[in-house]
């Protein structure tokens, strides 16, 4: 917890959140419930949500008058973090991506009749939702080109396309699906945000995706999905037709802050399980692991860098807080590729430290090691952030510099 950023509601709840995590899901990071499918585990963590709600800490970033604390930003930041020390985290508290991007989008922007049979549901954690964005056929890094199309036939669009990476399309109820529907428009009002129930014909789920070996299922997976000739109202728009790309920009600006701070609760978790083995573990005789300045240098890196991303991410969501996303563009940037990158160090390190131990299932970090590394790709990648940042930059000292390909 950083002081600077306290407020009463946090100093409330973190404690009582950590120990809700280290009582009730620590004891399920088992290497079974790590490294076999999701949903053998999901049962159980659907009961842990019940003790979640009984606790009065469930909704916690919804709105007031959807029950919630309205905790702000810079607050949910804070809980982000600690919810992220456990892999099922995040899940059992009902503020899983892709589910709360979803949550904050389609609460500004759904029309009513979309948040009566959707929101509300989703919001109770009965029913998931994903993302459908990503192509296979256009690089990622240029979201504004994309080949799924939406064309207006009597009431509906009929949406036909190929996405991949669609998170936790498995089982979810719908997505929100983004589909070109104003081809002759400027590229970023081209496409728009269209919700799909799952159940619609010609909505296909071709496969989860493995990642590291590891395809997943449920909540905990990534589906390349097919649209064909998929019909649905045009009442299930989301916003107005071609503000599809600048809802994701306002979708990402709190969905950075979002991962950023489960980068840090990873990397902090990472950091404990490092320090307590170099604390335990015996080299010869008296002298133990701890002892020694190669881990004496991992140990000392890594809280700085640790404490330094907390601090860029927390003063980034405080400013987002106070005067919006846009404002602070670049800053958003810089922490997306600084915190992901500090966190595969520290896990990195943290391996290093336990050798074989830590190349094992028998403790969490081979799952991070393998699951976290698309956390330099996804939601652009460190190139992009990289530079957008600097083409910012250059531009107050006179260079224009002009995106070329």
């Amino acid at each position: 917890m950083e002081p600077i950023f306290a407020t009463e509601r946090t100093l409330k709840l973190l404690p009582q959140i950590k120990a809700f995590i280290e009582n009730e899901l620590y004891p399920l990071e088992t290497p079974h419930f790590l490294t076999h499918h999701f949903s053998e585990v999901e049962p159980i963590l659907q009961q842990k949500r019940q003790l979640v709600k009984k606790a009065g800490l469930w909704g916690l970033h919804l709105p007031k008058e959807e029950g919630g604390l309205e905790l702000t930003l810079c607050e949910f930041g804070q809980i982000s973090e600690v919810l992220a020390s456990s892999p099922f985290g995040h899940f059992v508290f009902n503020t899983q991506a892709p589910d709360i991007g979803n949550t904050e989008l389609m609460h500004k922007y759904a029309p009513q009749p979309l948040k009566e049979r959707y929101l509300k549901p989703l919001m109770e954690g009965e029913i998931r939702s994903c993302f459908s964005m990503t192509e296979p056929e256009f690089a990622g890094s240029n979201p504004t080109r994309m080949g799924t199309t939406a064309v207006k036939e009597g009431s509906d669009y009929v949406i036909n396309g190929h996405k991949w990476f669609t998170s936790s399309a498995d089982g979810a109820a719908f997505a929100v699906v983004m589909a070109v529907t104003n081809p002759d428009a400027a590229p970023h009002k081209r496409a728009s945000q269209i919700l799909v129930p799952m159940d619609t014909p010609g909505v296909t789920l071709v496969r989860n995706i493995p990642i590291m070996g590891h395809a997943g299922d449920s909540w905990a997976s990534h589906a390349e999905m097919l649209y064909e000739n998929v019909r649905v109202p045009q009442n299930n728009l989301i916003g107005t037709e071609g503000s599809g790309f600048l809802l994701a920009q306002e979708r990402l600006g709190p969905g950075r802050i979002h991962h950023c701070m489960r980068f840090i609760g990873i990397a902090e978790r990472s950091f404990d399980l490092m320090c307590r083995y170099a604390a335990k573990r015996e080299l010869e005789e008296g002298k133990m692991l701890g002892d020694t300045q190669f881990i004496q240098g991992f140990i000392a890196e890594s809280r700085a860098e640790i404490d330094a991303a907390r601090l860029l991410v927390l003063r980034t969501a405080h400013n987002i807080d106070l005067s919006g996303a846009a404002s602070v563009r670049d800053e958003i940037s810089m922490i997306k590729f600084f915190t992901a990158n500090m966190m595969l160090r520290v896990i990195d390190r943290a391996i290093q430290t336990h050798g074989g131990l830590g190349m094992t299932s028998d403790i969490l970090l081979s799952y991070w090691y393998a699951h976290e590394r698309a956390a330099r790709i996804y939601d652009g990648a460190d190139e992009v952030h990289k530079s957008a940042l600097a083409r910012s930059i250059l531009k107050n000292y006179g260079l224009d510099v002009r995106r070329k390909g």
